[in-house]
C-alpha cells in the first residue's frame, strides 16, 4: 500500500509540475445577448512593454526640411512619464524645446504615444531592444532612403 501511495504521489507531482502557458481571461458581452457574458482565454506573450529594458534616454538627429537636422532626446520613465527635448540645428542654436507629460502603450505593448505634444509632432515611437523608431502621423515606420535616420538609440 505504501508503494502505491508513493507511485501516486510521484505521478501527481509530475503531472502538476509541468508548466502551463499563461492565459488571460477576457469578458465579452455578445450582441445577441448583451446581459450574458462569455469568457475567452487569450494568450499573454512577451512584448516591448513587459520583456524589454525600455526605460531610458534615446537620441538621434532626425531629418529636417528647413534646418540641418533636429537633435531629439526622448526619455521614457518607468512611471509612465516622458521628457522630449528637441533642438533644430542651424535655426536659433540657443533654443531647445522641452515637453514633458505622460505616455501610453498601444494594445500590442510595442508602441508608445507621448500625450499632450504641441504642433505637428506625431509623438509615436515603436519600442525595440535599445532603440525606438520615430513613427509617422499614422503610426507607421518611416520608409525610404532616410529610414535609418528615424531610429533613436538608447544612451
Amino acid at each position: 500500500m505504501n508503494r502505491n501511495i508513493l507511485l501516486l504521489s510521484l505521478f501527481l507531482s509530475l503531472t502538476f509540475s509541468c508548466s502551463k502557458s499563461e492565459k488571460k481571461e477576457e469578458v465579452v458581452a455578445t450582441e445577441s445577448r448583451p446581459n450574458e457574458e462569455i469568457t475567452a482565454d487569450l494568450p499573454i506573450g512577451d512584448n516591448s512593454q513587459n520583456a524589454l529594458d525600455w526605460p531610458g534616454t534615446y537620441f538621434a538627429t532626425l531629418p529636417c526640411a528647413s534646418c540641418e537636422g533636429i537633435e531629439t532626446w526622448v526619455t521614457l520613465k518607468q512611471d509612465g512619464t516622458f521628457v522630449l527635448k528637441t533642438h533644430h540645428m542651424g535655426l536659433n542654436d540657443d533654443l531647445e524645446e522641452i515637453f514633458t507629460g505622460k505616455f501610453t502603450w498601444d494594445e500590442s505593448g510595442s508602441v508608445v504615444t507621448l500625450q499632450g505634444l504641441i504642433g505637428n509632432a506625431p509623438g509615436k515611437y515603436k519600442v525595440g531592444e535599445n532603440q525606438i523608431w520615430h513613427l509617422d502621423r499614422s503610426g507607421n515606420k518611416i520608409e525610404g532612403d532616410l529610414a535609418d535616420r528615424y531610429v533613436l538609440k538608447k544612451q
